[in-house]
């Protein structure tokens, strides 16, 4: 199939093929079809492996508590391994997507968080397992972002928030997953084949690699006008196709030119954006210290504190999950009508009082806890997938990869202390530590009320040009 025909327009940016002007009002026009599910489901198994192997912590440890003799203090510094790892691999590989582009960046972190999970799978001891654990977050820290952005950047304003969470939903269901196997596996078969089926990953990557084209707007964001071009048209034709019918004429969008070419990191501190960084960083470290800080201690909680069975303790957890994917499945559906803003106003304070509420109740019971502990997992999911949405809407394409790694850098930074956090403050109980996370989402839902940025229903290049 040709390219399309594409009406003059008033800007020349617009009119030649292949330039950013270009590139947005062709793909503003193009309508959902099995195309873009199938793309995304070729990088929603990624997504969804990325999920399950860095749950698989919270699985494995009750047994490894016992097994290796393991203390409060070492299982905080076992689950922060792997976030120290993620911290590396946001930065790193996310200053990879912008100079090599966003599937290389994608293939390099799943090939080797999939290596690394055999390795975690062989650990011998604490020691082995906290390096291996730490090597594989470089990989996990970077897939999940960048798939975030790629799938942002394919995607028109339209319908963006749907589209893109119904994708990252496929994290959450990896994290169910995840409660699972572990469920299931675990007690039968042994911890080590939790990592084993995490190293399944790398067998999409060819497939990624021959059917995932390059993001058109990174193309053209990078000069390289004849590339984004072919990489358009290669998606168009698979769009028609899909649709069975003649893509429609493209319209005008009012796009501004950029304002020069990128400084890398100084980009997202340049006016316009310094706001949106720092909001966005605050609210992405806070979600996930609550987020990650509670559900990954959850089963071990369950086990150390209230003297459950394996088995209970991985089914209360597993409660807890499923109950985040209840959340995190609404936030996708509702998004685009509530707007980012309200969306994590009140995600944030749902979370808040739950958790103040159980720590006023003294969290004296493991059914209290389940009851009240899901729900607010429930709102601190709806809060976290939100983030991949919200943060690529935040910058333009030429540092977006860079912006979206730099935030991400923030969840790990959270998910490495929040542990710790926990670990440090278990002897002081647990209410102590449901007053303090519940008391930050409070205050963060009143942070974000005033200060974050709306972004619905806005063509990506209109929002950050």
């Amino acid at each position: 199939m040709s390219a399309p025909a594409r009406p003059p327009t008033s800007t020349a940016m617009a009119t030649t093929p292949g330039t950013i002007g270009d590139v947005a009002n062709r793909m503003e026009r193009l309508p959902a079809t099995s195309w873009q599910v199938r793309v995304r489901l070729l990088i929603g198994t990624a997504t969804f492996f990325d999920a399950f192997d860095a749950l698989t912590i919270a699985q494995v440890l009750p047994v490894l508590v016992g097994q290796w003799n393991i203390g409060a203090g070492q299982i905080g510094i076992l689950i922060s391994a792997g976030y120290l790892g993620q911290l590396v691999g946001a930065l790193l590989i996310s200053a990879v997507a912008e100079r090599r582009g966003r599937v290389p960046a994608m293939v390099v972190a799943i090939v080797g968080y999939s290596l690394m999970s055999i390795l975690c799978a062989l650990a011998w001891n604490f020691e082995s397992l906290v390096v291996f654990r730490t090597l594989q977050g470089i990989g996990l820290g970077a897939q999940v972002p960048i798939a975030a952005v790629y799938i942002s950047e394919l995607t028109k304003a339209h319908g963006r928030g749907r589209f893109v969470l119904l994708y990252e939903l496929v994290f959450s269901v990896g994290v169910v997953f995840a409660g699972l196997a572990g469920f299931w596996i675990v007690p039968r078969l042994g911890w080590q084949y939790m990592f084993v089926i995490g190293a399944l990953p790398i067998l999409v990557v060819y497939f990624i690699r021959r059917h995932v084209p390059e993001s058109p707007r990174w193309l053209a964001a990078r000069g390289w006008h004849e590339q984004a071009d072919a990489s358009l048209q290669r998606i168009e034709t698979g769009v028609a196709a899909a649709a069975r019918t003649t893509l429609p004429d493209p319209e005008p969008v009012a796009v501004e030119p950029p304002t020069g070419r990128s400084s890398g990191w100084l980009e997202i501190f340049r006016a316009g954006y310094a706001r949106r960084t720092l909001v966005v960083w605050t609210i992405w470290f806070a979600a996930y210290l609550v987020y990650y800080g509670i559900g990954t201690w959850m089963p071990t909680l369950y086990r150390t504190v209230f003297d459950l069975s394996l088995t209970a303790a991985l089914g209360f957890g597993l409660i807890g999950n499923v109950a985040a994917l209840a959340g995190a499945a609404t936030c996708a559906l509702l998004i685009d009508s509530v707007g980012r803003r309200p969306w994590f106003t009140g995600s944030l304070a749902g979370a808040g009082f739950l958790l103040c509420a159980l720590a006023a109740l003294r969290a004296d019971s493991a059914v209290l806890v389940l009851v009240l502990g899901s729900a607010a997992q429930f709102f601190a999911a709806s809060t976290a997938i939100g983030l991949y949405l919200y943060t690529p809407e935040l910058y333009p394409t030429r540092v977006r990869a860079l912006g979206v790694g730099t935030a991400t850098a923030w969840l790990r930074i959270a998910s490495i202390v929040g542990p710790l956090l926990i670990g440090a403050l278990i002897g002081y109980g647990l209410g102590t530590i449901f007053a303090i996370f519940g008391a930050i989402s409070l205050v963060i839902a009143v942070f974000v009320a005033v200060f974050a940025t709306e972004t619905k229903e806005q063509v990506l290049e209109e929002l950050s040009p």
